[in-house]
């Protein structure tokens, strides 16, 4: 059983795509795997022929590692597993071993530019036993070819696992891709991959940067969603005037001056987006392929931070929680943000709420449309906050227009869950709190 998001633990067959004696190519789905958040496609690595299932499609919990099918690269082989039974306690690469036996095909001529590239980890022709997540993940963090990389895998039978590829990392003799060398011999030395490099390295006219194996992963998961996730995208105008009023009158009361901290204006959006979830509750869902789950909490990931740097923490149960609280937690956040302390030290940093919120008003951004977080339905961007002149609505006054404090914001949609109409309930209800904000106190 592949592990196939870095939280999964077991999951279960949905369904079987082939049958034993099929062949199958790279990219092929073998099965159709149901985890506690979602039903996601086991892919083929590599091009081959199933041999033998092992276990069948049904709603049993198989832990990740156990093994579900055996697979040959010769037709020939497929009679040797027809009555394969894995032993008690083997794992993932007892079924695999095998296949090894298998004759590999003849390596490649080397090209003219090969000295250039590093020796991989496993010799030329061994087969490299890795998970179908590792395999993915080296590819998705520019690495290409599991095989490229020297690690020495940490799961069973010294299989290379996720968590092995995420915590890689790069030395100066990583591998250059072969290809980058012969079509650029002389700036092989400087072709290597932007995250497969320790240090940042100069080009002909450019610079090489590492990435962090967690901003890596982000980007795969953001371009992964916004592939899969239908978007569209609601924008409305708030008037902040009564939130800074209530948000003064609160840190008086708490004795804080200006610029001390206390309550900030984000975390009253935080609360009135988590009322508005509490309204609306069918946007506080996930989609889940055959049916869509609604969650009972308002758990919300706050983004901060930038480039390397840049996090998204969890605030549990916001619409339960006072505004200190809440308060306490986005502060602690943004601390790790700006360098002090460590993610390990803040509940739920690395946890996946059910909405996400950002914030870039700080960059004098008015207005942004985010992509959604899978396996969340909604996301929302703040803008700068502004003085701007807009009607007045006090039918007292001989004024036509004033000023007043704006916002505005956007949200993104997962159209499967949450269709256009309740988005806009959302947005209606979200609004109606902002402007409104003793709302938040009931």
């Amino acid at each position: 059983m592949p592990s196939l998001s870095p939280t999964m633990e077991s999951g279960s067959i949905a369904a079987w795509n082939l049958s034993e004696g099929d062949a199958f190519a790279a990219g092929d789905v073998l099965c159709s795997v149901e985890t506690d958040k979602a039903t996601v496609d086991f892919e083929a690595q590599d091009e081959g022929i199933v041999a033998k299932i092992l276990l069948p499609a049904g709603p049993d919990e198989i832990n990740c590692g156990t093994p579900i099918v055996v697979t040959v690269e010769d037709e020939g082989d497929v009679a040797a597993f027809k009555d394969f039974v894995p032993e008690s306690g083997d794992d993932a690469a007892a079924v695999e071993a095998p296949v090894a036996e298998v004759p590999p095909p003849a390596a490649p001529a080397p090209v003219a530019a090969a000295p250039a590239v590093a020796a991989p980890a496993a010799p030329t022709g061994d087969r490299v036993l890795a998970s179908p997540r590792a395999h993915t993940l080296a590819k998705e963090m520019g690495f290409g070819s599991v095989s490229a990389l020297r690690i020495v895998g940490t799961g069973p039978g010294g299989r290379i696992i996720a968590q092995d590829v995420l915590e890689y990392v790069p030395t100066a003799e990583a591998a250059v891709p072969v290809a980058a060398a012969v079509e650029a011999p002389a700036a092989a030395a400087v072709a290597a991959p932007v995250a497969a490099i320790a240090e940042p390295v100069r080009g002909a006219g450019f610079t090489d940067y590492s990435l962090p194996a967690g901003a890596a992963e982000m980007a795969a998961r953001l371009a992964a969603s916004k592939k899969n996730v239908p978007h569209y995208y609601l924008t409305v105008d708030l008037a902040l005037d009564g939130l800074i009023d209530l948000r003064s009158e609160l840190n008086s009361t708490l004795k804080l001056d200006e610029g001390e901290g206390g309550i900030t204006v984000n975390d009253l959006i935080l609360k009135a987006a988590a009322a508005a979830m509490k309204a609306v509750p069918s946007a506080n869902a996930s989609w889940m392929d055959s049916f869509v789950r609604v969650y009972d909490s308002v758990d919300i990931n706050v983004v901060v931070g930038n480039g390397a740097s840049l996090y998204s923490p969890v605030i549990r149960d916001v619409s339960r929680r006072g505004l200190k609280a809440i308060s306490d937690d986005f502060a602690a956040a943004a601390a790790v943000a700006d360098g002090e302390g460590s993610p390990e030290d803040v509940e739920g940093f690395g946890d996946v709420g059910t909405f996400t919120v950002v914030n870039l008003g700080m960059f004098g951004v008015k207005s942004c449309a985010p992509i959604i977080r899978e396996p969340q339905a909604c996301s929302l961007a703040l803008g700068t906050i502004e003085n701007r002149i807009v009607p007045n609505d006090d039918e007292d006054s001989e004024e036509i227009y004033k000023q007043s404090v704006m916002m505005t914001a956007t949200m993104s949609l997962d159209h499967r869950v949450v269709d256009g109409a309740v988005g806009a309930q959302w947005l209606a209800t979200f609004k109606k709190h902002v402007e409104n904000p003793l709302t938040l106190l009931l």
